[in-house]
C-alpha cells in the first residue's frame, strides 16, 4: 500500500509535469533536519480489571519522546508561475523494556494478544507523513513572489510487539494460557491521502539572500478519523553556490491524528491510536538547484 501510493503520487507529479517541460523549469532537492516532540498512544485492554486503557508509547514501552526527524523535499518550478511538490518526513522508533510494568491486551486480525507484566517486550513505533501538492504564484515581482498551494498528505504507521506473548482468539474473556516467544506481532496502517492548503512566500532583502516562509493547515473530523496537521515555517536562504544553498529556519510543526476502532471490509479489527507530534524551534537544510 505504502509503494502504491507513492508510485501513484510520483506519476501523477510527472504527468502534469511532462507537457510543461519546454518552459523555463528549474526543479530543487532539499533534505535537512529537526527534532521533533511525540506523544503517542494505543487504546488497549487490561486483563485483570476488564477495562480499555491508553498505553503510552513513550512512558510504558519507553519510546523516546524526542528524536532527530530527518526530511526530504522535492519541488519543480514550470511555465513561470506553477510548483509542483513532495515531502516526505520520517520519524522510527524502537525500545525494549526489560518488565512490563502494566498488563495489557489487544486484539488485531480477529486474534487476541495477551501482554503479561514482568516479561520482556520489544516495541516498535514507525510513523511517516508523505506531502505531494501544487503550488501557483499569485503575486510576483522582481525580488518577491506570493502563492497559494493545494495538496495532499498521508501517515503511514507501522506497530509491531516481539516477546514472549500469549496467542488466543478474540472471543477470549480471560487471560490467554500459554504464551510462546512471537517474532514479531506487526499492524500497519495507512490515512486515506487526505487535502490540506496553504499560502507560501518568498523575498530576496539581498543579493543571495532570501526571506522565505510558507504555512499549511488541514484539519477533518469523520466517524473512524479525526485529526489535524499545521505546518509553518519561516527561514533565511543563502546561496553557497550557483546551485547551493543553505537554509536556516524557524519552524512550527504538528500532526495530530486519532484513529478510532473499525472493521475493514475484510473484517479485520484495527487498533485505536492517539499520535501527537510537533516540534517548535530551529531547522537546518540544504538544497541543489538544476
Amino acid at each position: 500500500m505504502l509503494k502504491s501510493f507513492i508510485i501513484r503520487s510520483m506519476t501523477l507529479l510527472a504527468f502534469i509535469a511532462s507537457p510543461l517541460a519546454f518552459a523555463e523549469n528549474n526543479t530543487i532537492i532539499r533534505i535537512g533536519g529537526f527534532y521533533a516532540n511525540t506523544d503517542s498512544t494505543i487504546d488497549v485492554n487490561d486483563p485483570i480489571l476488564g477495562n480499555a486503557f491508553a498505553l503510552d508509547f513513550e512512558s510504558d514501552l519507553k519510546l523516546e519522546e524526542s528524536q532527530f526527524l530527518p526530511f526530504f523535499e522535492f519541488s519543480h518550478h514550470f511555465n513561470d508561475r506553477h510548483i509542483l511538490y513532495v515531502d516526505w518526513k520520517r520519524l522510527h522508533r524502537n525500545a525494549v523494556v526489560q518488565s512490563v510494568e502494566k498488563p495489557f491486551q489487544f486484539t488485531w486480525d480477529d486474534t487476541t494478544y495477551d501482554i503479561k507484566s514482568g516479561i520482556s517486550l520489544d516495541s516498535t513505533l514507525n510513523i511517516d507523513i508523505m506531502r505531494v501538492g501544487y503550488g501557483y504564484d499569485i503575486w510576483q515581482g522582481d525580488n518577491y513572489d506570493v502563492g497559494v498551494s493545494v495538496g495532499l498528505h498521508a501517515m503511514f504507521i507501522k506497530t509491531a510487539f516481539k516477546g514472549r506473548i500469549g496467542i488466543c482468539d478474540s472471543g477470549t474473556e480471560t487471560r490467554c494460557p500459554d504464551t510462546i516467544d512471537v517474532p514479531k506481532v506487526v499492524d500497519e496502517k495507512l490515512s486515506a491521502p487526505l487535502p490540506d492548503v496553504g499560502i507560501y512566500g518568498s523575498y530576496e532583502f539581498y543579493p543571495g539572500f532570501k526571506l522565505n516562509s510558507h504555512a499549511q493547515y488541514f484539519y477533518i473530523k469523520l466517524d473512524d478519523l479525526k485529526g489535524g496537521l499545521v505546518d509553518v515555517r519561516l527561514g533565511v536562504e543563502a546561496e553557497i553556490s550557483e546551485n547551493w544553498h543553505m537554509t536556516a529556519a524557524f519552524n512550527y510543526y504538528e500532526v495530530d491524528v486519532e484513529y478510532t476502532s473499525t472493521f475493514t471490509e475484510a473484517d479485520i479489527k484495527l487498533a485505536d491510536y492517539n499520535i501527537y507530534y510537533s516540534f517548535t524551534g530551529p531547522m537546518l537544510s540544504i538544497s541543489y538547484q538544476f
